[in-house]
């Protein structure tokens, strides 16, 4: 059975009236009470789609939450973040009353449009998470993050004036740059799973390279390598920076630079040959390739062995 059409929601005030809310007080950006939240049968069994950006902070009960069609890690005091065309849902135990509390800020594009944060908010990984990573927030870091959802929510309450557009993108410009710290910091307290992660990846790329894939396939990519892991190529690019110093692209590079030494100091085989075994097509892209990595070329590093 094919899958339903997501429900594209383009509006702050669409939003409002399907979810059962009053209007919202300014027509770009809402800051919205879980709790008065109301949920249906028909919105529990449908996708959604919504053309502004949304981070939500919730704690509940008897909810689980879907995001690209799925599950996440979503938990009490975990803090999401969705950016404009991404698929999720939220479905409710039917057996239970949900119990819900927190705040979802929505923000639409033309409201920072013009702003710094326009340029800005897109270089922020933690929008593109798509499985299983929330961010999890301490009480001390839960106070700060929910102080400026206060200040936004205040900002745009009150009489608005030429100065208001701009105090409000600083105070969500203050939100990603604090939940940035907090993600860095999970990636380093949280560490026995992202270290498991690291291993996964190890031996994904050992068995790779040891493999005839390099030459069928050629170098993995990135997407094949965050598949594989089942995490999003953002989350493992993020995860990888924090913990090697290297992104996902590099880490993958100097894994077959590893096999080119190992190759050029232990065998016998031509230039030519290791390039074929490693999925060049040509020796050249090869020795171009070793030398912008190791700065000197197959033969001189081969040479330096003898």
């Amino acid at each position: 059975m094919a899958k339903k059409k997501p429900y594209r929601i383009k509006t702050v005030s669409e939003f409002h009236k399907f979810r059962g809310l009053p209007a919202p007080k300014h027509p770009l950006i809402s800051v919205i009470d879980y709790a008065s939240i109301k949920h249906s049968d028909e919105s529990n069994s449908m996708s959604w789609v919504l053309d502004f950006y949304a981070i939500s902070l919730k704690k509940s009960s008897h909810t689980n939450f879907g995001y690209g069609y799925q599950q996440c890690d979503f938990d009490e005091g975990s803090l999401f973040f969705m950016a404009p065309n991404q698929v999720f849902r939220v479905e409710v135990d039917k057996n239970h009353t949900p119990v819900n509390s927190g705040w979802i800020l929505l923000i639409h594009p033309d409201f920072i449009w013009g702003t710094a944060l326009a340029k800005t908010i897109k270089r922020y990984d933690f929008f593109g998470y798509a499985v299983n990573e929330a961010l999890f927030l301490g009480p001390k870091e839960e106070s700060i993050i929910n102080g400026i959802i206060q200040n936004i929510q205040q900002e745009y309450q009150a009489n608005i004036d030429k100065f208001s557009k701009q105090i409000i993108s600083t105070h969500i410009e203050n939100l990603l740059s604090y939940s940035e710290r907090f993600y860095n910091r999970q990636f380093i307290t949280r560490e026995k799973v992202n270290h498991q992660i690291l291993e996964r990846l190890e031996m994904l790329l050992t068995d790779y390279f040891n493999s005839d894939d390099l030459v069928i396939k050629g170098l993995p990519s990135v997407q094949y390598v965050s598949e594989k892991l089942n995490v999003s190529q953002s989350y493992l690019g993020s995860l990888l920076r924090v913990l090697t110093g290297q992104n996902t692209q590099q880490h993958i590079h100097e894994k077959l630079i590893e096999k080119a030494r190992e190759k050029l100091s232990t065998t016998n085989f031509t230039i030519s040959e290791i390039a074929y075994e490693l999925g060049f097509e040509h020796s050249q892209s090869f020795s171009k390739f070793f030398k912008a990595k190791t700065k000197r070329t197959p033969m001189e590093f081969r040479q330096s062995f003898n």
